[in-house]
C-alpha cells in the first residue's frame, strides 16, 4: 500500500538537513505499489530517494520522489556454510549488518554503521575498510518502469567498480531496486588489514564477528560526525584514481602520500589527505565547512542551503586541483 505526500518538507529526509521541498513523494513497499504508481504513465521527472544519506538538494524538487519502506529480511537458501539472504530495499543497512552478525554470518561486518538503506547499497557499491557491497551481493531485484515487470540482475552483471554500478549509468531512470540478495558465510572471513581495524579488534579480545563490528563502529564514530547532530552526507568526495605516472610524480614531491593499487595498473589516492594538505581540513565559510577529523566530509554547521554546500565543495575541488593537479569528483548525488 502506497503513502503519498504533496509539497513535503525534505529537511528530515536528507542527512545534510537542507530545507527544500518536493512537489510529491510516494512511499512504496511492493512491486504492486509501483505498478499502481506508474499505471497512469511515467512522470516526466522522478527520482528514488532512499535514506537521503548520499544526496544534496540544491533547490526544490518539482517531480515525484519515490521512497522504499519495505523492511523484511528473509533467509532464502542455507547449505550449511553459505546463506542467501533477501533484504527489501527499505531495510536500514546497519540493521542488516547487525542481523547478520547476530546469526554468525560473515561478509558485511566491515560495512558496519554505513548510513542508508539496503536498496541503495548496490547503486553506490558502498564500501569501507577494505570491503565493498559487491563482495556479498548475489543478485538485485528491480522493477522496470518502462514495462511494469520485475527483473533480476546477477551481481556479476551489475557493473560494480569503485563507487560505481550499472544503476548509476545504463539503468539510471529505468529501474527501481526493490530488494537485494546477499550471499553470507558461516566460515570466518575476517578482513583486518585496513587502517586501525586489527588493533581495535585485538583491544576487544580478538577476532570475532561482534568484535569486528564493534571495532569498526567505534572507528567510524570517532572520525565521522553524526548526521543527527551535524548535517552531512558522509564522504562527499571520491578517492581519485590516477595513472601510475601521475602518482609517481606526486610521490616524488610528497613521499608520505597515501596510495593504493587500483585496476589496470592505476593508483588510488586518498582524497582526504589531498584536501588536508591543500589546507582545507577544518576550514569553514559561512554555514559550511570541512569536518575537523575527516577531510572527506563536508558539514552543514547550521542553516546552510544546498547551493552553499555545493559552492563550497567547488572551492575544495579547485584547491586540490591547483595544489596537486588532481581532480576529485563528488560521491554525493547532487539534485
Amino acid at each position: 500500500m502506497i503513502r503519498e505526500f504533496t509539497h513535503i518538507d525534505l529537511r528530515d529526509r536528507n542527512s545534510f538537513g537542507v530545507e527544500q521541498r518536493a512537489a510529491r513523494l510516494v512511499e512504496f513497499e511492493t512491486a504492486d505499489d509501483l505498478r499502481e504508481l506508474f499505471r497512469g504513465g511515467i512522470p516526466e521527472q522522478w527520482y528514488v530517494l532512499s535514506g537521503g544519506n548520499n544526496i544534496l538538494f540544491t533547490r526544490d524538487y518539482d517531480g515525484v520522489l519515490i521512497t522504499p519502506v519495505g523492511r523484511r529480511i528473509t533467509p532464502l537458501l542455507d547449505d550449511g556454510e553459505a546463506v542467501l539472504v533477501r533484504a527489501e530495499a527499505g531495510v536500514e543497512w546497519d540493521d542488516l549488518v547487525e542481523w547478520a552478525v547476530e546469526r554468525g554470518l560473515w561478509g558485511i561486518e566491515n560495512l558496519s554503521l554505513i548510513p542508508g538503506k539496503a536498496g541503495a547499497a548496490p547503486v553506490q557499491n558502498i564500501g569501507a575498510y577494505g570491503c565493498e557491497a559487491k563482495d556479498a551481493i548475489e543478485r538485485v531485484e528491480m522493477f522496470c518502469v518502462e514495462t511494469g515487470t520485475m527483473l533480476t540482475l546477477d551481481g556479476r552483471h551489475c557493473g560494480f567498480a569503485y563507487r560505481e554500478s550499472v544503476f548509476k549509468h545504463e539503468l539510471r531512470g529505468r529501474v527501481i531496486i526493490t530488494s537485494v540478495m546477499l550471499r553470507l558465510h558461516r566460515t570466518p572471513q575476517p578482513k583486518l588489514g585496513y587502517g586501525d581495524v586489527e588493533r581495535e579488534v585485538e583491544a576487544r579480545g580478538g577476532v570475532s564477528l561482534r568484535n569486528i563490528r564493534e571495532a569498526i563502529s567505534a572507528i567510524r564514530r570517532a572520525k565521522l560526525p553524526d548526521p543527527k547532530q551535524t548535517g552531512n552526507a558522509g564522504s562527499f568526495f571520491k578517492n581519485p584514481v590516477v595513472e601510475a605516472s601521475v602518482a609517481e610524480r606526486l610521490l616524488a614531491q610528497w613521499p608520505d602520500m597515501p596510495h593504493y593499487p587500483a585496476p589496470e595498473g592505476r593508483v588510488k589516492l586518498a582524497a582526504g589527505w589531498l584536501i588536508d594538505r591543500a589546507g582545507w581540513k577544518g576550514h569553514s565559510e559561512g554555514h559550511v565547512g570541512v569536518h575537523e577529523r575527516q577531510a572527506l566530509v563536508l558539514v552543514n554547521r547550521g542553516g546552510a542551503t544546498g547551493s552553499e554546500v555545493l559552492a563550497f565543495a567547488r572551492k575544495v575541488q579547485q584547491a586540490v586541483r591547483e595544489r596537486f593537479g588532481v581532480e576529485i569528483d563528488t560521491e554525493v548525488n547532487i539534485l
